[in-house]
């Protein structure tokens, strides 16, 4: 189904009838990752998920969005799908989604896999900071921006120019401050092997929140996939 919101025509799926439960997907991603999280809900809770602009079949924003302008796009989906106080899921990117999302607007419960939200410095790879040093070169400038193709992590790479600078505003904004305000009960599924967003920045993100419980489960960034029955099970028990 498509729906028109903020001028963007936004894919999504709903199913189910009850409660309901909004499921947000991570950076590269579509509706298919997530619809295993909410096929097994269907039957006692209503499943929306949504290919967020720039993915899936959703257009692309017409200029480099921030974090708020997905935030906002949420609110007035799910304003026009009526859809009341829900429980909302998200990984990775999605995650960082539902955490500002949810600081000003009524949930139920919160579910995070994954989801950054701390910003720490980090060394920069060796291939970036070349890079960087190029584009301050006179005459070099050009080169930097060629080379952007090659040089940055695979997201960046596969982007567009305007998804590129949205990753940029996306992985720069800390959400400290949002995740601190969120008083719902809130569930942290983790990858223990997470190389994308490590362990340890879910143990900080569970010290800072209201009512916040991590559970580190065997796998990677995509641990609620690769531990699905088991994911299923944790979820059929909080929500």
């Amino acid at each position: 189904m498509k729906i028109t919101i903020q001028g963007i025509s936004v894919n999504y799926i709903q199913y189910g009838s009850g409660k309901d439960i909004v499921l947000l997907h991570g950076w590269g991603q579509n509706i298919a990752m997530m619809k295993p999280l909410g096929d097994p809900f269907s039957d006692r809770f209503r499943i929306t998920i949504l290919d967020f602009p720039g993915f899936g079949e959703s257009e692309e924003p017409p200029k480099p969005w921030t974090i708020s302008d997905y935030v906002l796009l949420l609110e007035k989906f799910i304003k026009e799908l009526k859809i009341k106080k829900p429980i909302i899921m998200g990984h990775s990117f999605g995650g960082r989604v539902a955490i500002k999302y949810s600081a000003n607007h009524p949930i139920e419960k919160l579910v995070l896999f994954g989801s950054p939200c701390i910003r720490t410095q980090k060394k920069l790879p060796l291939s970036t900071r070349i890079l960087k040093k190029l584009k301050t070169l006179p005459g070099l400038n050009e080169i930097g921006e060629y080379m952007k193709k090659y040089i940055g992590s695979r997201d960046y790479r596969a982007a567009s120019p305007v998804m590129r600078q949205t990753l940029v505003e996306v992985v720069n904004e800390d959400l400290s401050s949002f995740a601190k305000q969120i008083e719902e009960p809130t569930l942290l599924i983790w990858g223990e092997n997470d190389e994308e967003e490590p362990v340890e920045s879910a143990k900080m993100l569970e010290s800072i929140m209201y009512d916040a419980a991590l559970i580190v489960l065997p796998g990677s960034h995509y641990a609620y996939l690769e531990n699905l029955p088991r994911v299923i099970s944790i979820l059929n028990n909080f929500i």
